[in-house]
């Protein structure tokens, strides 16, 4: 059963790995110092409440899409094959 099951849990696997890189409430609770916050956390502390520098902003937000997309071109077949799979036939 096992491998038949290989590609749906790659797919949930990168599913979550996504939900969790770009989970941003709970690190801004636990850890308020700048220095060991995670990098969603970091770019929304980058944002100031009057002005923002959208260039800087925009840049971080470039560099912090590239580890998800190296994910996702890593394990691109078996993403693709395990929602294909996962999908019901009516």
């Amino acid at each position: 059963m096992a491998p038949l099951t290989k590609s749906s849990m790659v797919a949930l696997g990168i599913f979550i790995s996504v939900f969790a890189y770009k989970e941003l409430m709970w690190p801004m609770i636990v850890c308020p110092d700048s220095r060991y916050t995670t990098l969603a956390s970091a770019l929304a502390k980058m944002q100031g409440q009057y002005t923002s520098n959208y260039p800087e902003l925009m840049a971080a937000a470039l560099i912090a899409c590239i580890p998800m997309f190296l994910l996702y071109v890593i394990f691109q077949k078996q993403f693709i094959e395990g929602i294909a799979t996962s999908g019901g036939k009516l």
